[in-house]
């Protein structure tokens, strides 16, 4: 049978702890250096090395979370995440403007979260000379995001969500509801 990821972490939990504090004395810049660097490192010995530099770089950081190789994280200290937390391969996180995602979640393969967004008002200047918008973004407990979807800048997913897959959530979601589409629309209740 084989072993939930869970069950492996809390057995190695006061090893990686250990290994935390020590990626702690290290300067900022080359904790958030070593992130990215290891950000392709495959395997368990990716996921482990990735946990304990996220859980000395993070606003904050719980037990048992699971970065897969290929995630990047974009202003990882502006990341706060709860405990039994798996983002997939290929997932984006902007935390730029600041991004929690709580306990139990699991954000499928190819999914990005953004807490900015272009300024585009000026019509005389281009686009992406006009700078960005910060704006912290939330995903409650319990929340499952499906495959490549996106939640934009600004948004609040309630607890005990499901996101479709492909689906880009535009404005906020409440509890215990599954949604789906471009833009995002309540399915039904769970």
């Amino acid at each position: 049978m084989k072993r939930r990821g869970r069950d492996i972490f809390y057995r190695f939990r006061a090893l990686l702890l250990v290994v935390a504090r020590c990626f702690a004395v290290l300067p900022m810049p080359i904790r958030t250096r070593l992130f990215e660097h290891h950000r392709t490192t495959k395997g368990m010995k990716g996921i482990a090395i990735r946990y304990c530099l996220l859980k000395s770089i993070a606003a904050s950081c719980g037990d048992n979370v699971a970065i897969f190789s290929d995630v990047h994280v974009l202003h990882p200290r502006s990341l706060s995440v709860g405990c039994n937390v798996s983002i997939q391969p290929m997932s984006y996180i902007d935390a730029t403007g600041g991004v929690s995602i709580g306990n139990d979640v699991a954000i499928a393969h190819g999914s990005t979260v953004l807490s900015t967004s272009h300024v585009f008002s000026d019509t005389v200047r281009s686009i992406k000379d006009q700078g960005f918008e910060m704006e912290p973004t939330a995903i409650g407990d319990d929340v499952w995001i499906g495959a490549k979807a996106t939640i934009l800048s600004g948004v609040s997913v309630g607890s005990g969500v499901i996101v479709g897959a492909n689906s880009v959530v535009t404005s906020d979601v409440e509890e215990n509801v599954v949604v789906a589409g471009s833009p995002a629309r309540t399915l039904r209740r769970r």
